[in-house]
């Protein structure tokens, strides 16, 4: 019998228009069609978490816990309960598109974390931090495998190793991310203790790629055998190709692009499609697309190329795409899963036990670095922040059958509790305040005599370096009262890890700058190290703080009270242009001023740079230096000629001090009681303006009766009637100077400067310090602007060992051994009218 024809058919259902709709007045349903259908859950996803990011933002949250709990709200535990919501919205037909999207931003998201990650720094971290990160997860890692066997039963067909691993990984891994903006938000970054958590998070972020490589390829592969093998060792030739071919390909392309340029979009471009091709490779391979990316990332050399790739890449990566893989991880979760009283209390037992280990592991290593219980504690509690590996390997873990819907569910909950509990535990267990022990010596007024001067210099770039040494040299250290210098590095926080990491040494490691920042730092801590070895009675600490620029004021001032400084100097927000005027560099600057000005820690001086320093030099390396003060009186004012008389006491330098008085066309306000005020018999009010007043004409007095015998200061009064005299008395002496060192005149009004405010450009320096800075004013003259501490108050003119009657540069013995001979052998005094 001849054999039949057999016809296979292979139907294959295609529809090629359900990808967009042809519009509603055609009749479609848009959420027929995927790309509508995505877009609208993309919405939704975006607006839920945005919406929970606002409402938990008074709790301090970190944003993955809004993240994941938008996903949450609109799974199956809240919204997806309703079954309508739920076949509209997310119906399974969409979940392939969906995953694919947040895989996508996945892979570009911890491509950054690669490019941010500096794998130097691992080799630079020290004993500690590595202990801390072994000792953090070792003990969570053995709570893991105690719980497997608890958990372990209701998931069938995997075997208990496989199991063990992705449940031991989940609970002692540490998000390096999520810490990072934890610790930003707890102000802790610049802390030892910061620094501490962030290089044992990078620790232990390696540690958990590697183990969750290999759970991936355990997982991919049921049985350990030759298939198991090839993939781990096609995953290391993986990282060796990238290592030794890709990063020098990169370094080629950086070499090539001149200095000063951004990197050709071609690169950029090659770069990108790059990621895509990493993540190919290794999910080929048989470990997650992801871990492609991550060393792809992580091979690219810190620098500008990767500050560019950020810039393009991280708000649309982290703002858009990323909250889907963790809203993906909420739709997963069914909290019904998580049923009976039993579950429950494993739920618990997990959170508390896992906490607890990581805690313990983390404090005994504290401890035995003789690191106080508290620290131990903390770091602790911070090493327990969850959220992108976490997630990670659940997904990993409930995509390869090994984690159940239940099990899935009860590590998702104990991510956000242990997440979410940190920030509230930190704050009121870590108390750094405390130790910020009380000091009184706030002011330069309130110096001791044998005291060293110690001040806080803020530099954002290398240009603010020359100007700042020369003012500091100029300051008159001497062997009775040093110069101690706190150099603060200022760089903005912008959510690169390389940033957060920057080394704080005093002295150079001999490596070359892995960053521009770092170079950056480098430099200035050369040329500040360079000043203190060749200046006697001088020494340096440099230090790196890396803030956003909203808060990069508390750093400031937490590092001067810590430092217990007298003075901070900060730099203008403007320099000088060619032609003489003045533009700004970065508005930020200028707000940072602002708010270290609003609640000091101690006297503050804004530092106007013309090029002080730039005249001519007379014997050996000595810069002859002309300084003028302006006089009108108030606390402020007091503070500036407090730091000018200390620098009329070097050989160099010259003082000029003009002190304005109202003329007799000004009347005196009358007494607020009506009475003679002399009247014994009458009960008068002494107002602030009038101890003021007071206090200045005492100050004053002393420092006339201090400079009889000093040649090189000069003290004249002006006798003026309104802000415009003043203005031209200040005008007709400015090209003879070098320095103006004026008072900011904080809550003192004055007829002298009336009007002078009415065309203000920067309030924050007061009406002469504003005039003084103008760019129609002198193109030479450099200001400085000083604001007394406030807290200081009027008990610096008392007899006590504070007193101004002791102060170093109020001894009448500064000038007798600066072999400088004196023009004249008394004080010059000038009375004008």
């Amino acid at each position: 019998m001849p054999p039949q024809n057999v016809t296979q058919d292979t139907i294959v259902c295609y529809a090629p228009l359900m990808i967009t709709t042809h519009g509603i007045w055609q009749g479609d349903d848009p959420l027929n069609y995927s790309l509508p259908l995505f877009l609208l859950q993309l919405i939704l996803v975006v607006v839920t978490t945005r919406v929970l990011v606002f409402l938990l933002k008074p709790l301090r949250q970190p944003r993955v816990i809004s993240e994941i709990l938008g996903g949450v709200i609109l799974g199956p535990s809240v919204m997806g309960r309703n079954k309508t919501f739920a076949n509209a919205i997310f119906p399974l037909r969409s979940v392939m598109v969906l995953e694919t999207m947040a895989n996508i931003g996945l892979l570009y998201f911890l491509f950054l974390v690669g490019v941010e990650m500096d794998i130097a720094v691992i080799r630079r971290t020290g004993r500690k931090a590595i202990f801390i990160a072994f000792a953090g997860m070792i003990l969570p890692f053995l709570m893991g495998i105690s719980f497997s066997f608890l958990l372990h039963q209701g998931t069938h067909g995997v075997k208990q190793g496989t199991f063990i691993l992705f449940l031991g990984v989940a609970l002692s891994v540490t998000a390096f991310p999520v810490l990072a903006r934890v610790l930003a938000e707890l102000k802790l970054l610049n802390t030892e203790i910061g620094r501490i958590a962030m290089s044992s998070a990078i620790v232990n972020d390696m540690c958990a790629w590697i183990l969750l490589a290999l759970a991936i390829a355990l997982a991919e592969n049921e049985n350990v055998n030759l298939a198991t093998l090839w993939v781990v060792l096609s995953s290391a030739g993986f990282i060796a190709f990238c290592v030794f071919v890709v990063r020098p390909m990169i370094s080629w392309v950086i070499r090539k692009t001149p200095e000063g340029e951004s990197v050709h979009d071609i690169y950029i471009g090659l770069i990108l499609t790059g990621v895509m091709i990493a993540g190919f490779i290794t999910d080929a391979l048989g470990t997650h697309s992801v871990f492609g990316a991550f060393i792809f990332g992580l091979v690219i050399p810190n620098g500008p190329l990767g500050v560019t790739l950020i810039e393009k890449l991280e708000d649309f990566v982290s703002g858009i795409l990323l909250p889907l893989f963790f809203a993906i991880s909420g739709l997963k979760t069914s909290i019904d899963a998580i049923d009976g009283a039993d579950t429950w209390g494993i739920l618990a037992l997990v959170i508390v036990l896992a906490c607890a280990g990581k805690v313990a592991g983390t404090l005994l290593v504290a401890l035995i670095y003789q690191m106080p219980f508290y620290d131990g504690v903390t770091l602790g509690l911070l090493m327990n922040t969850k959220g992108l590996v976490e997630m990670i390997v659940l997904n990993v873990g409930k995509d390869q059958k090994v984690l159940d819907e239940k099990t899935f569910a009860i590590m998702v909950v104990v991510a956000l509790v242990m997440t979410a509990i940190i920030t509230p535990a930190v704050t009121l267990i870590y108390k750094p305040a405390r130790r910020f022990a009380p000091y009184k010596r706030r002011t330069i007024l309130k110096l001791k005599p044998d005291g060293d001067f110690r001040t806080l210099v803020c530099i954002h770039t290398p240009r603010n370096v020359p100007t700042i040494i020369n003012l500091l040299e100029a300051s008159n250290p001497t062997t009775k009262s040093p110069l101690c210098i706190h150099v603060l590095h200022l760089v903005e926080l912008t959510g690169r890890a390389s940033a957060m990491l920057i080394v704080h040494n005093s002295r150079k490691s001999g490596r070359p700058a892995a960053n521009r920042t770092q170079a950056q730092s480098d430099h200035i801590i050369n040329a500040f190290e360079t000043f203190e070895q060749h200046t006697e009675n001088v020494s340096v600490q440099p230090v790196t703080a890396i803030s956003p620029y909203s808060t990069m004021h508390e750093d400031i001032c937490s590092v001067a009270e810590d430092k217990r400084v007298a003075f901070i100097i900060l730099p203008f927000h403007k320099q000088q242009t060619v032609d003489g005027g003045m533009e700004a560099t970065n508005p930020a600057y200028r707000a940072i001023n602002q708010n270290v000005l609003a609640n000091p820690p101690c006297s503050v001086g804004i530092l106007i740079d013309r090029g002080f320093g730039a005249t001519t030099r007379i014997a050996g390396n000595q810069v002859s230096h002309h300084i003028a003060v302006v006089f009108i009186g108030g606390p402020d004012d007091r503070e500036a000629l407090a730091f000018a008389w200390r620098m009329s006491c070097h050989p160099a330098n010259t003082l000029t001090v003009m002190r304005f008085i109202a003329g007799t066309d000004i009347l005196e306000p009358p007494s607020s009681s009506g009475r003679v005020q002399n009247d014994p018999g009458v009960l008068t009010v002494v107002t602030d303006s009038d101890r003021d007043k007071q206090a200045d004409d005492e100050f004053i007095n002393l420092f006339k009766t201090r400079i009889a015998n000093e040649g090189s200061i000069i003290y004249t009064e002006k006798v003026v009637n309104n802000g415009e005299e003043t203005m031209a008395a200040i005008r007709a002496v400015d090209e003879e100077h070098d320095l103006f060192i004026v008072g900011r005149g904080q809550g003192v009004v004055s007829p002298l400067t009336a009007g002078l405010t009415d065309w203000s450009e920067c309030p924050e320096l007061g009406a002469i310090g504003d005039l003084l800075a103008s760019s129609d004013f002198a193109s030479s003259v450099s200001i400085l602007v000083i604001q007394q501490y406030a807290g200081s108050d009027l008990d610096d003119f008392d007899d006590s060992p504070d007193s101004p009657r002791n102060q170093p540069f109020m001894n009448g013995t500064p000038k007798t051994n600066n072999q400088r001979p004196s023009p004249s052998p008394r004080g010059s005094y000038m009375h004008d009218t």
